[in-house]
């Protein structure tokens, strides 16, 4: 029998300062280094499309076909779908700028993401893929409750693995403008 080289690898050291729970969850995330997304042709392409619509500004635009982006996903994994909101100009927080945000519903409503367009200093048009990994990163704390059930949705090593499989699955056939 072959043995794996590679030492194990430690959790990152705040992993040992949560309390039980919170330790069984982000083991539980750690666990779901991918999601199962098979993107059709149609999914690409409106990730294909997003340099473009970006380019041109448009919140409205740019929101439409990240809600049509984000829907996709959804229906593709079998989750309840989340409203998608683009505001315009990332607000400062302490130490840099908000670029995405996701609130849960929590029964009365529907979950809501929001991201920001424009960079908080300068105003400038987010580059593409700064805007989708965003987008993706806040999709994935949706499904860390509506697919993998996860009692919360914590930045661990899988959550991140998990942002980046459903990057590499949208953009494999997709020009990196």
């Amino acid at each position: 029998m072959e043995r794996d080289a590679r030492p194990p690898t430690a959790p990152p050291a705040w992993y040992r300062r949560l309390p039980p729970a919170l330790r069984r969850i982000a083991a539980a995330s750690d666990r779901v280094p991918a999601l199962p997304l098979s993107a059709p042709p149609s999914l690409r392409g409106a990730v294909g499309a997003l340099p473009g619509v970006l380019r041109t500004g448009r919140a409205r635009d740019v929101q439409a076909l990240a809600q049509h982006i984000t829907d996709g996903i959804c229906a593709q994994l079998g989750v309840p779908s989340v409203r998608v909101r683009v505001e315009l100009q990332r607000p400062p927080v302490r130490g840099g700028e908000l670029h995405g945000l996701y609130q849960p519903g929590d029964g009365r409503g529907r979950d809501v993401i929001t991201v920001w367009m424009l960079t908080a200093k300068r105003g400038q048009v987010v580059a593409f893929r700064t805007f989708l990994r965003t987008l993706l990163h806040e999709i994935c704390h949706h499904l860390d409750y509506t697919f993998l059930r996860l009692k919360d949705s914590l930045h661990t090593v899988g959550f991140y693995q998990r942002e980046s499989s459903l990057f590499r699955e949208l953009t494999t056939e997709t020009d990196d403008r």
